[in-house]
């Protein structure tokens, strides 16, 4: 196992300590103040790498850091409990903590509209969705400590969709990096829509004056023309900008042997450090960039997915929109990670 930048025998670690949960583990706590009272919460400390999952909002990722350094972005929203959830419109934002990962889905996702009959807000519901049968501990594999936190949320209604998705989130202590496998399950008896979208945020001060987003982009589209005002500078970040505009770009990546790898990089920060996302795209063809580099909301989404972010009917008319038959189960695979000077060296 890898601490303070030296590896050790698990059993020479052992004669040093008290408790593994000395050096890294999971303490399962219950937020008790305001909107988020009543709220889960996993506290998964993983050596230089921490991060807090939230099994009472979807098993998504709240607070991150590296060696004390601040990964993600968080919103004056807090960590609301799922009780306060507005599905309408734009309500989906008032519970938008943003976090290191909060999940789009499960059968729509992207912007409000209305699908035939069904009028949808934005980005579904499965990150409001507290989970069931959770688990979470550490094991010894050899020398190395495995952390594993998992939880199953469900969408389903009466006379309509009835789909579950299983997360399992392992780290492995010492490392830079900790990997997602979600199977997501059509457990009813007619085909449903299915939408998946990870939204990872990555705030400062990660994000900063000169950050650059690295990637094998292939092609750049921009979602708007918001966002085609930003076309020449869609890899590159300032400071925060006063009354900016949200502005979204699709990427189409190149795959190498071991899938996509995407980074925002501050070559100004500890000496240089960043935070990646590694993701298949035959499970994942699509990538959005979410770029919101305003005053208090200074933030930077890297975000796979199945889908775009124009919302259910759009992909429906596109003949994008993915579905699941009774039965069927699809799975995905992310890592989620920090690059620094240390790791690469």
């Amino acid at each position: 196992m890898l601490f303070q930048g030296k590896d050790h025998r698990r059993d020479e670690l052992l004669r040093r300590v008290g408790d593994i949960s000395q050096i890294a583990g999971v303490t399962a706590a219950e937020l008790i103040d305001g909107p988020e009272k009543g709220v889960t919460a996993l506290d998964v400390r993983a050596g230089a790498l921490r991060f807090t999952v939230l099994p009472g909002r979807g098993m998504d990722i709240g607070y991150a850091s590296y060696n004390g350094t601040p990964l993600s972005f968080i919103s004056g929203t807090g960590f609301q409990h799922a009780s306060f959830y507005e599905p309408e419109g734009l309500g989906w934002l008032r519970g938008f903590y943003s976090g290191l990962l909060t999940t789009c889905g499960l059968t729509y996702a992207g912007a409000p509209c209305t699908d035939g009959e069904r009028t949808l807000g934005l980005h579904g519901r499965v990150s409001y969705t507290p989970a069931r049968n959770v688990s979470y501990g550490g094991r010894w594999d050899g020398d190395e400590y495995i952390i594993t936190v998992q939880g199953t949320m469900r969408e389903v209604t009466l006379f309509g969709e009835n789909v579950a998705l299983t997360r399992t989130i392992t780290a492995r202590a010492g490392a830079a990096s900790f990997s997602i496998h979600d199977a997501v399950e059509n457990l009813g008896f007619a085909d449903t829509e299915h939408m998946m979208l990870y939204h990872i945020n990555i705030g400062f001060p990660v994000v900063d004056a000169g950050t650059k987003l690295i990637a094998p982009i292939q092609k750049t589209t921009q979602r708007d023309a918001a966002a085609e005002k930003g076309m020449k500078e869609f890899d590159r970040f300032t400071g925060p900008v006063k009354g900016y505009q949200e502005q979204c770009f699709y990427h189409a990546m190149k795959a190498g042997n071991e899938g996509v790898t995407v980074s925002l990089v501050n070559a100004e920060l500890n000496g240089g450090m960043g935070v990646f996302v590694k993701y298949d795209p035959k499970e994942l063809p699509e990538f959005t960039e979410w770029k919101m580099t305003g005053e208090g909301a200074y933030v930077v989404g890297l975000e796979p997915g199945n889908c775009r972010v124009e919302g259910r009917a759009k992909e429906r008319a596109r003949g994008t929109l993915r579905s699941l038959t009774p039965g069927e189960k699809r799975d995905y695979h992310l890592e989620i990670g920090v690059c620094t000077a240390a790791v690469r060296q």
